[in-house]
């Protein structure tokens, strides 16, 4: 069980600090699921397998959408994947910015989306759990490169200024 904590966090560490200095698109989401995967085994690990399933079916339902609307964003963008090619894409593309938005405010655990109900309760009961406050710090640092990764993607796909030719 230590074992699988200990490979949980790295997990979700690295595919964090990896998806923020990622440029493709497909990749970073990619790299997000890995660090959801990295969520979900930490959940394992602490003995909540029903809120990892839980997480696992949110995080599958917005995953998809997420696929989706990068599908579309790369078809739009002349069939590349970088995302310094985008930037302003919500003029072009405003429901599909709404939904991509949707998706990844869920993903970093927004209040009162889906998201939110699945990884507050495994944020809450691995802070009753005794591992430490090393295992407590490192789980709060993955879910805020969560964050960061996220808010990167918003940015560089929707508001930044256009970067293709």
């Amino acid at each position: 069980s230590a074992l699988l904590l200990f490979i949980s966090i790295m997990t979700m560490f690295m595919s964090g600090v990896v998806a923020i200095f990622e440029y493709d698109l497909k990749k970073i989401i990619a790299l997000s699921t890995l660090s959801q995967l990295g969520v979900m085994m930490f959940s394992i690990s602490l003995g909540l397998y029903e809120l990892a399933f839980f997480h696992l079916l949110t995080h599958a339902l917005f995953k998809a959408l997420l696929f989706l609307c990068a599908g579309i964003l790369i078809h739009g963008a002349g069939n590349t994947q970088d995302i310094r090619s985008f930037g302003g894409l919500s003029l072009n593309f405003p429901l599909v910015a709404v939904c991509m938005n949707l998706a990844n405010l869920s993903l970093c655990g927004v209040p009162f989306l889906a998201g939110f109900y699945s990884k507050d309760l495994i944020v809450e009961l691995a802070c009753q759990y005794s591992w430490g406050i090393f295992v407590l710090l490192m789980m709060f640092i993955c879910l805020s490169l969560t964050v960061l990764y996220s808010v990167r993607l918003t940015y560089l796909s929707f508001v930044g200024p256009y970067g293709g030719g």
